[in-house]
């Protein structure tokens, strides 16, 4: 059973009749506060979210912890391979057994496989024993109030105090430091709209209720694009020499193509052409790590935008579908810290649009790289390297 109907309704007419003074970030605190309670009367929110409102209090600790996500700066060798741990595997394998009927109950309703919903399940909280120790509506208050991302939080705001008035969240509800709840941390947006009631209980608990967990992170996983039963990542091996040029997520193509440029399965068989399209993918060039990345992985970069995080989910979730462990192959030697941001700062120079210096290789850092290395004929796979440094 869904949260009530006339809530999430209650909560969309708010949201567009948002007044000019609610959507503005930083000034003063108790006015800005004020703004926000006027957008949250309008969307129907009463005394009790009002009142967390009022309380509701700047926490220097969530912004320190928005300004320095360091982790995204490590290698996708680096980061999967601490977070796909014997642990997560073991645990997400007995889970998987354990609530089976749970599992069984999500595929038939939303089309998204056990091993996927577990995967996202075991990343974010370790299966629900990790659930985050931050005032969830004072993080998101902060992070509305700053300046720097206030478009990503600042909608989550009237969603969580309406979750607060009907009583379905405490008023000090805790998750993460970006405004996540339960145990797949989810958003006070999709709380509202995606809340499936899995144990029959007559409410969502996504704290405390697996079956409200696995049912909720399903319907979650579909909204953002789930194709049924379609496979989202698939480990391969690529050949020495090929159209590096056409290799890129974004890039699909048919299975048959890959086959005749020499892409084999991870176990050096043929590729056998399921009648869907897929980008290559080459996290670390290459010579590193491969993988066919299909129309469901793309939803994976909707639930977090890091790529490095999101390539890492879906492997984890095809390693508990029962896959074997990736091939690290021998990668390129890449660059440090300092040399990724000089190099962010020679594309910078030379017009791209890297985002941030900030020595991570994200998105738009990987696309400048493609093209420069396109452009000094190189192999373009999106990895730095000294030379590509050098060569800039």
């Amino acid at each position: 059973m869904r949260l009530r109907v006339e809530i999430l309704a209650a909560l969309l007419v708010g949201a567009f009749a948002w007044p000019v003074a609610a959507q503005q970030c930083g000034g003063d605190f108790e006015a800005w506060k004020q703004g926000v309670a006027v957008e949250a009367k309008a969307a129907g929110v009463g005394a009790v979210g009002l009142d967390a409102l009022e309380n509701a209090a700047i926490d220097e600790k969530v912004l320190a912890r928005d300004r320095a996500q360091g982790v995204f700066a490590q290698t996708f060798i680096q980061f999967s391979n601490r977070m796909i741990s014997a642990y997560r595997l073991k645990q997400g394998s007995a889970n998987l057994e354990k609530y089976a009927d749970v599992f069984a109950r999500a595929d038939k309703e939303f089309g998204v496989q056990p091993a996927v919903i577990t995967a996202f399940w075991g990343l974010e909280t370790d299966f629900g024993a990790v659930q985050g120790d931050f005032h969830t509506l004072d993080a998101l208050v902060t992070l509305s109030h700053d300046c720097r991302r206030p478009q990503l939080f600042r909608p989550q705001l009237v969603p969580l105090l309406t979750l607060i008035d009907r009583g379905v969240l405490p008023a000090d509800v805790k998750g993460a430091w970006a405004g996540e709840i339960g145990q797949t941390q989810i958003l006070p947006t999709d709380y509202l709209a995606r809340g499936v009631d899995g144990d029959g209980d007559g409410k969502v608990d996504l704290r405390n209720s697996v079956p409200d967990v696995i049912m909720t992170t399903a319907d979650k996983i579909l909204s953002r694009g789930w194709k049924r039963d379609q496979p989202w990542v698939e480990e391969v091996r690529v050949p020495d020499d090929m159209p590096w040029d056409q290799t890129g997520r974004t890039n699909k193509l048919p299975i048959s193509q890959w086959a005749q440029w020499g892409v084999t399965n991870s176990n050096s068989t043929p590729l056998v052409d399921n009648g869907l399209k897929a980008g290559l993918a080459l996290p670390m060039g290459r010579k590193g790590p491969a993988f066919l990345t299909y129309d469901n992985f793309d939803v994976y970069l909707e639930w977090n935008q890091s790529f490095t995080y999101a390539l890492t989910a879906a492997v984890l979730a095809t390693r508990l579908a029962g896959a074997p462990q990736f091939d690290p192959r021998t990668p390129e030697q890449g660059l440090n810290g300092d040399q990724m941001k000089a190099l962010q700062t020679k594309l910078e120079a030379k017009g791209y649009d890297v985002g941030t210096v900030d020595g991570i290789l994200g998105t738009n850092t990987r696309e400048a790289i493609r093209k420069e290395q396109m452009r000094l004929g190189l192999p373009v796979d999106g990895w730095p390297t000294p030379e590509l440094l050098a060569k800039l």
